[in-house]
């Protein structure tokens, strides 16, 4: 992504960053990421000259060594700081596909049946009419993947 703005923030919007550049990327199993997260792992990347520039996160001390910034509006999870550069959630970011993981850490904690997970069917769209509807009547409040000059969006009139 080398000439282009590396941008993220939560799902609501209070929070956006910028940063320079990533260095690696990873999925944590540790039990700290399971928690902070609320799923089997906690998807990060490092993120070089990191810049907030719409609000700020509030941080939680998850250890003595280490504490983790997310949006006190809508809880979304953006940070992980132990000291050197942050790691940043990598579903925060506005262009996740650009930090795919190269490597999985801490998995004395990875829950037993997360290998398999790939393995289990996929419901297809047609296969549930009436959730396939609902998905469609719902009017998305996410702040959208990219930054805006205010938010939330005026409403048209």
């Amino acid at each position: 992504m080398s000439g282009s703005a590396i941008t993220g923030g939560c799902q609501c919007g209070a929070v956006r960053f910028r940063l320079a550049r990533f260095g690696g990327a990873a999925i944590c199993h540790c039990r700290m990421c399971q928690k902070a997260f609320g799923g089997f792992f906690g998807p990060l990347v490092t993120a070089f000259d990191l810049e907030w520039t719409r609000g700020a996160p509030r941080y939680f001390a998850s250890s003595d060594k280490a504490r983790r910034g997310f949006c006190a509006d809508c809880g979304t999870p953006l940070t992980y700081e132990a000291g050197g550069e942050a790691e940043v959630a990598i579903g925060a970011l506005d262009r996740p596909q650009a930090a795919p993981p190269v490597m999985q850490v801490n998995p004395k904690d990875k829950l037993a049946f997360f290998d398999g997970l790939c393995a289990l069917p996929t419901r297809q769209p047609d296969a549930k009419p009436q959730q396939e509807a609902f998905k469609a009547s719902l009017r998305n409040l996410q702040h959208p993947d990219h930054d805006t000059a205010e938010w939330p969006a005026k409403a048209e009139r």
